[in-house]
């Protein structure tokens, strides 16, 4: 579950260590962005994405959005578990900072600076030097699958990203699926996302008494309702993974 597309970094992982897991991607397109909501606007809306997520019966609820997991984690674990194990995610910045060196956290104005991400930095950053970079407008450009939008954000936040950086966290959902560019904008650096790392919590939360294969299908929720994937997820790769002879 997210706001929007970013929930596609998270699902693709999943189908690489599963391919024949059922996906359920429950998404607030009504809603988005949260980031400038308040905690208990975001919350009420993770809940209704949670709530119709679990109408189907699923063995793991990934929350998907960085900035669900600091307002409604707590709420959403305890709606649902213990039957229904509820997996965040958190900003990679412990691997990022593992070997000390300069990391720059990329993420939403919202999260930016916030007491959120400045604990996980005191509590994970290792010493390594940190700079918060704001990216006004890229979750959004990412959503709308405008390019233009996307490379001029991307560009602006490398502007604010020191030079000779030695990794970059993604603190945002969407930022994964324009890794590359990412990538392009900042040479040299490496890229910390979380979609590998939170698949593989919600496949150990299973567990191997998890069920059976299934058959790769996917069922879309936008605010609710049954509906196709998104077109605009259809032009990344993560979205693209996700449509097969049996989604289709």
């Amino acid at each position: 579950m997210d706001s929007g597309i970013g929930l596609l970094a998270a699902a693709a992982a999943v189908r690489r260590l599963r391919p024949d897991a059922d996906l359920v991607l429950s998404s607030d397109p009504d809603g988005m962005p949260w980031g400038p909501r308040s905690a208990d606007d975001v919350t009420g809306r993770a809940l209704d994405c949670a709530r119709a997520a679990a109408e189907h019966r699923p063995d793991a609820l990934i929350v998907a959005c960085n900035t669900a997991t600091v307002h409604a984690l707590p709420a959403l674990r305890a709606a649902f578990e213990p039957g229904l194990p509820v997996v965040g995610t958190v900003p990679a910045i412990k691997p990022a900072a593992a070997d000390g060196g300069e990391v720059a956290i990329w993420a939403t104005p919202a999260t930016t600076g916030s007491a959120y991400q400045r604990g996980l930095i005191a509590e994970f950053g290792n010493g390594a030097r940190v700079t918060e970079v704001p990216c006004p407008g890229l979750a959004d450009a990412v959503q709308s699958g405008d390019t233009a939008a996307v490379a001029a954000a991307v560009e602006a936040a490398a502007a604010l990203t020191p030079p000779g950086v030695r990794a970059v966290v993604l603190g945002c959902t969407h930022y994964e699926l324009v890794a590359d560019r990412i990538a392009a904008a900042v040479p040299g650096a490496g890229l910390h996302g979380s979609a590998d790392a939170v698949a593989a919590q919600a496949l150990r939360r299973i567990g191997p008494a998890g069920p059976g294969a299934g058959s790769g299908r996917i069922e879309v929720l936008l605010n609710g309702r049954p509906a196709a994937l998104p077109a605009q997820a259809l032009a990344y790769a993560e979205g693209a993974s996700l449509v097969t002879p049996a989604t289709a």
